[in-house]
């Protein structure tokens, strides 16, 4: 069965028949009993969303064992990634990000799977590793796209599936740079960005030329009016100094993203 919630904060209605049931029935009844289940979650800004429409709680699924989580961030990913967790035995959260939904790309007719578990490096790159979930790997995307123009090459990678992680493909990919940072949609403390970092400093300490970083949202609750949302949400801006600042470049005034020319809860058109 396929269950969808318009919103991500309307599910918490259900978190006990989520996590205490769905997520603990293969285990209780000794594998014998499954849950092939997808429940369909959205989350992201818009106009006037405030605290209780718009929050980011993937982080909270991928700490429930025997869940499964994913966050496609393109629409040959929503399709594949959608089939695959239908197909999936276990419970799978399926998180869309609502401005994904004006987003264009190619999306074969027939019946193709993406599988679970796997990341996919979308722009490689040598100098830096930009991890990022959902809506933030479109944004790291762009930003690669400016740094490159100052020379530094972002390897940007599309995580899709928070739980279970695609460990190697990051592991990989930051043994090779040797820098890391992560772009989530969620909250900054405790968040799935703390994750991905305390695997790589885990076990790739090592190979770290610098402490990673992390660009997430602030620890406060989502705000409704425009001017909060401005100073509220992370931008392209934010990944690109982030980057150079890592790469030990000055901070340059990028006029055309400091100031946005739309409220910062407004879908960005150059993505669409």
């Amino acid at each position: 069965p396929i269950m969808t919630h318009q919103r991500i904060d309307f599910a918490l209605l259900a978190i006990e028949q989520i996590v205490n049931q769905a997520a603990n029935w293969h285990y209780m009844f000794g594998g014998q009993m499954r849950v092939p289940m997808v429940i369909r979650m959205i989350i992201g800004r818009g106009w006037g969303q405030g605290p209780q429409h718009s929050q980011s709680l993937q982080a909270w699924f991928a700490h429930v064992p025997g869940l499964k989580v994913v966050m496609p961030a393109t629409p040959h990913d929503a399709k594949g990634l959608l089939i695959a967790s239908i197909e999936d035995n276990n419970p799978v959260i399926f998180i869309e990000h609502r401005w994904l939904y004006n987003i264009k790309g190619n999306v074969p007719e027939g019946v193709y799977r993406v599988p679970l578990g796997k990341a996919r490096v979308v722009r490689g790159g040598s100098d830096v590793t930009v991890a990022a979930t959902s809506y933030a790997a479109l944004e790291s995307l762009q930003a690669a796209e400016m740094l490159a123009e100052d020379g530094i090459s972002t390897e940007v990678i599309d995580i899709r599936t928070l739980k279970p992680l695609d460990e190697d493909t990051i592991l990989g990919s930051v043994r090779k740079t040797g820098r890391l940072i992560v772009a989530d949609t969620g909250w900054k403390t405790c968040g799935f960005g703390a994750e991905v970092l305390a695997c790589v400093t885990e076990k790739a300490l090592g190979a770290l030329k610098i402490p990673p970083e992390r660009i997430t949202l602030p620890d406060s609750p989502t705000p409704t009016t425009p001017a909060l949302a401005n100073q509220y949400y992370p931008r392209v801006i934010d990944i690109v100094k982030s980057v150079r600042k890592m790469m030990g470049l000055k901070t340059k005034k990028i006029s055309v993203l400091e100031k946005p020319s739309v409220p910062l809860d407004i879908p960005d058109r150059s993505l669409l």
